[in-house]
């Protein structure tokens, strides 16, 4: 069943293991909600603002999202790997998205701004000019990343191997730079 939801605010709505696989939001603000465990499959959402709401294990699975920002949002475990590629464009600001997957997406230009990123998952993605500002990346997988421009000045805990990873014209910042020197098991004074 599709349904279209056009210009709405929807504040403190529990969407907690419901099933809205199909819905289309345009030009909606989500504040306060809770899509824990619910089937977005197949939805749209387009120019979309979603505001302390909380995705953890959430269903994504072919739905669509084009410019759509996140603010202080919990999306625990998310599969975004799965999305619609198509017209993708997502920013994420002061975000939980630990052990997120976002394998082989075209991410360009995403701001991801005071995240955590926690055992994230990147292969494969393109992550062009893309802004990590003052996120935690501990743990985070980048293999066959294009990282081309990509912004990690002020980012915390990432370590991946230049050699497996395109990062010309990236910016990092001292010390977490060194970080890039690990597999070479080097002292740097």
């Amino acid at each position: 069943m599709e349904q279209l939801s056009e210009n709405t605010s929807f504040e403190g709505e529990d969407f907690s293991s419901k099933d809205i696989s199909g819905h289309e939001f345009e030009e909606c603000e989500f504040r306060s909600c809770n899509f824990s465990e619910s089937d977005l499959s197949i939805s749209k959402f387009i120019e979309c603002k979603f505001i302390e709401c909380n995705f953890s294990m959430a269903k994504l699975d072919r739905s669509s999202w084009q410019e759509v920002s996140f603010l202080n949002c919990k999306m625990l475990g998310l599969q975004f790997r799965s999305v619609n590629a198509f017209l993708l464009a997502l920013n994420f600001k002061h975000c939980q998205l630990d052990y997120s997957n976002f394998e082989q997406l075209k991410l360009k230009n995403t701001v991801f701004k005071n995240c955590s990123l926690l055992e994230v998952d990147f292969t494969q993605a393109d992550l062009s000019q893309a802004n990590f500002d003052s996120s935690n990346l501990t743990g985070a997988h980048f293999e066959n990343t294009i990282l081309e421009k990509t912004d990690f000045r002020n980012a915390l805990g990432y370590q991946f191997d230049p050699e497996l990873n395109y990062i010309r014209g990236a910016k990092f910042s001292q010390p977490d730079v060194l970080a890039l020197l690990a597999k070479y098991q080097i002292d740097v004074d």
